[in-house]
């Protein structure tokens, strides 16, 4: 009798069993499953994995290879462009059915392309499925059939949509054999451990599913006002396993829907970040260049600063400015950082210091854990004025009155700069503006224990508004 064929499943950013199209197909008929990831450093170019990411990953691709144990498979690692890799492993064991989420990276469509051509060269077609957004990215359009271009038409047709409903994983999932490098060879932990060192963070599907399970049954209901407060435990912080696809986002919206004892304010709001993460791979999809150029064309005139110091002291959560060092100085050791004072953070980048918001681009794909791309840039094109959808360039964040309104006994400051910790929330949130004597008691000395700041903020306003005058004048 002529033995069965295995069939690839390649994971990619959808490192679960459950709710999985790709492993689902691949697994239909009974066959062997080779159940493969390709650590491909080569296609993505500048946008390689960030040590972050490759920290998340590794552990990560461990929980997934327990859930494939624990269904009687395992997982296979590989290293390598996946043009040349996965063709051979559909060759080693003589598979010609290969299935795959799709992924929305300009530099993963254009691998898709040419794994896809390589396999049809040796038999082999690749089959990609959604795995990783709630829809098609062409399935939302205008009314003409357009792309949108602002998140709340964009989001007001989505929600007339109905997301799939959820695929259980096979009960049993046979595994091919096949040689696997070992997931130490990947190298993907980092070596500094005064960075990474510290991350307390669950990893993997399960951990996925606890996390998401208890925001609901917490803090979902006022979530339309705790998601603003950094200072407590008022989001889901479920972004990192969505990113690397531990959760669909199909699993997140049902659950919620179904979780919830009562539709409110909460659970709409929540949804709608759901729906801002789809608008974000939906930008990037129709947009290639959204990492780099600005979809306002325009705004590649901005005249922006080159002042490295200051960009080092920004990445550092030296800039003297309370909430912004407490923001940077969060990601720095845990690889996340609160959403609000992404946002702020973000605008003293690029308005108060007037440095381009590729700079922040890069430095949080390089230090963020759930550093996605598609986000991560239609934020920072928000935020900078330069996107489709935007926060206007002209609105500024004061760090000082959303410290205040946001973080208002300083918890969150504090916890992140612990050398202003005695500060009585009066003076937290601006020490250069407190009188000498309250510094005193709290040991704080201004250039010594903690800098001053490296921008008088009116100043550094009226410097990003002059600048955006000059744009619209040119």
């Amino acid at each position: 009798m002529n033995k069965v064929a295995p069939a690839i499943v390649w994971f990619r950013q959808d490192l679960r069993v459950q709710d999985h199209a790709a492993l689902n197909a691949a697994a239909a008929d009974g066959r062997p499953i080779v159940a493969l990831y390709v650590l491909d450093d080569t296609s993505p170019g500048q946008w390689a994995l960030g040590g972050a990411a490759r920290w998340w990953l590794h552990h990560s691709l461990a929980a997934l290879d327990r859930s494939l144990q624990a269904r009687g498979g395992r997982l296979v690692l590989r290293r390598g462009p996946a043009a040349v890799v996965v063709p051979a492993v559909a060759q080693e064991v003589g598979a010609t059915e290969i299935h795959a989420g799709r992924q929305h990276e300009p530099w993963a469509r254009e691998a898709d392309a040419t794994t896809a051509d390589a396999l049809r060269g040796v038999g082999a077609t690749l089959t990609l499925h959604r795995t990783a957004t709630l829809f098609d990215m062409d399935a939302v359009r205008t009314k003409t059939g357009g792309i949108y271009g602002v998140y709340t038409p964009f989001a007001r047709t989505a929600r007339t949509l109905t997301p799939a409903p959820l695929a259980q994983a096979p009960a049993r999932l046979p595994s091919a054999a096949i040689p696997s490098d070992t997931l130490a060879s990947l190298d993907l932990l980092p070596r500094n451990p005064d960075w990474s060192g510290g991350f307390d963070w669950q990893v993997g599907e399960d951990a996925a599913h606890i996390r998401l399970a208890a925001f609901l049954d917490r803090a979902v209901h006022g979530y339309d006002q705790t998601r603003n407060l950094p200072g407590q435990p008022g989001t889901s912080m479920v972004s990192p396993h969505l990113h690397w696809g531990e959760l669909s986002p199909s699993q997140v919206w049902h659950t919620a829907r179904q979780a919830a004892q009562q539709t409110g304010e909460g659970l709409e709001v929540y949804l709608s970040e759901i729906l801002w993460r789809e608008f974000s791979a939906y930008l990037l999809y129709h947009h290639p260049h959204l990492p780099e150029k600005p979809l306002r064309p325009e705004f590649a005139r901005l005249p922006v600063r080159d002042a490295p110091a200051e960009l080092r002291a920004w990445q550092r959560g030296q800039t003297g400015v309370p909430i912004v060092d407490a923001g940077m100085r969060q990601l720095w050791q845990t690889g996340w950082m609160h959403n609000r004072v992404r946002m702020i953070t973000a605008s003293f980048l690029v308005k108060q210091l007037l440095l381009p918001w590729q700079d922040g681009t890069v430095f949080f794909w390089d230090k963020l854990v759930d550093a996605d791309l598609a986000s991560n840039s239609a934020s920072w094109q928000w935020i900078a004025g330069c996107g489709t959808d935007n926060s206007p360039f002209f609105r500024v964040f004061n760090p000082v009155t959303q410290g205040e309104k946001f973080d208002p006994d300083g918890a969150y400051v504090k916890r992140f700069v612990p050398e202003l910790a005695a500060l009585p929330p009066s003076a937290v949130h601006q020490p250069w503006a407190a009188d000498p004597a309250v510094l005193r008691r709290a040991g704080v000395v201004l250039g010594t224990t903690y800098p001053a700041p490296i921008v008088d903020l009116a100043a550094g306003r009226l410097r990003a508004l002059d600048a955006f005058k000059a744009l619209r004048a040119a």
